[in-house]
């Protein structure tokens, strides 16, 4: 099947209608700003992608199972690891779609500095052939009025050439010659003027030509620019999607170390109370406890020792103690 090309199917019957070429145009702005919305449409997303890492990264710093002990608590800590590994990993693909972005805004800018001298040279030769063509038809309409000048001339002095004397036919002769040279003088000028549309014309198929297919190669790099930045930027998201679930293993294999009965064992060796329960507290029936109980005698307070004699000198004089048999408090 024949390929379809610009340069063969943007052409039109009239020499100053450019439809063709607007239309090219105007796919290839429309293109442009396709290019600008997928580029904001990457920093939209580097930034969703930016702020879920923070968020993730916050949440990693947060008391998570701090009361925990032994095997769950470290799956745990992984658990709050790899989510801040995590982050980590989603900054990492924001910065990545950015430089992506980036990329596509160079390319962007690139093709419109590209475009902008061609479409300038196309724009002045655009305006030259319709200046020209209008030009050439004022000398066409111009000469074709001269013309009948002076074939109304020639009529006339066809007319009178048998009833005017010979002064005024001298007259009618001059005014033919007149007309005819006027004639003659706007057919050249009317030729010329063709002759240089012509040229022009000749120029500016060459220049369509070349226009076009530039235009079309611009339009095959956006095509496929787009296509891979677009493709490019879902293998980042898979490679996201892998490394993720790489981190989530890591906390599935810590789990898988998380040994239930290790853990309540572990417990019960650090925090241990005892092995003995408390004994049953028995009913005591009131009236029976007073008939069995034994007749309790009140107890005796301790009497305090006696106080040492005092030290006696050779020639002191004895006293008694009360411990000394004989001891009255009867004065004789």
């Amino acid at each position: 099947m024949r390929e379809l090309h610009f340069k063969d199917n943007f052409w039109n019957t009239d020499i100053t209608c450019t439809a063709g070429y607007d239309s090219i145009i105007q796919h290839l702005n429309d293109g442009k700003r396709t290019c600008k919305e997928i580029e904001d449409f990457m920093k939209a997303r580097a930034a969703i992608e930016e702020k879920y890492a923070k968020e993730l990264l916050g949440l990693s710093k947060k008391v998570c199972g701090h009361s925990e002990m032994n095997t769950l608590k470290r799956s745990l800590d992984v658990f709050k690891l790899q989510t801040e590994n995590m982050s980590l990993s989603h900054l990492h693909l924001a910065q990545t779609m950015r430089e992506e972005a980036k990329k596509l805004e160079d390319f962007r800018e690139k093709q419109k500095e590209a475009r902008k001298k061609i479409e300038q040279q196309m724009d002045a030769l655009h305006k030259q052939k319709a200046a020209q063509y209008k030009k050439t038809a004022e000398a066409k309409k111009t000469y074709e009025q001269k013309c009948r000048d002076k074939e109304e001339a020639e009529q006339n002095m066809n007319r009178n050439a048998t009833t005017s004397s010979s002064k005024q036919q001298e007259k009618l002769y001059a005014k033919t010659q007149q007309a005819k040279q006027t004639a003659e003088e706007a057919d050249r000028i009317y030729s010329q003027n063709v002759s240089l549309l012509g040229k022009m014309r000749e120029e500016w198929l060459n220049e369509h030509v070349k226009a076009c297919e530039f235009f079309e190669k611009q339009e095959v790099e956006r095509i496929n620019t787009l296509r891979n930045v677009v493709w490019t930027h879902l293998n980042h998201l898979s490679q996201q999607c892998v490394a993720s679930d790489e981190l989530y293993e890591e906390v599935r294999k810590s789990l898988e170390q998380c040994n239930i009965q290790e853990d309540i064992e572990h417990f019960i060796n650090l925090r241990r109370t005892g092995d003995k329960p408390p004994a049953p507290v028995p009913y005591e029936n009131f009236y029976n406890n007073q008939r069995s109980a034994p007749t309790r005698s009140l107890p005796t307070a301790g009497r305090r020792a006696a106080a040492p004699p005092p030290p006696t000198a050779e020639n002191d004089p004895l006293y008694s103690t009360v411990a000394e048999p004989g001891y009255s408090l009867i004065r004789y």
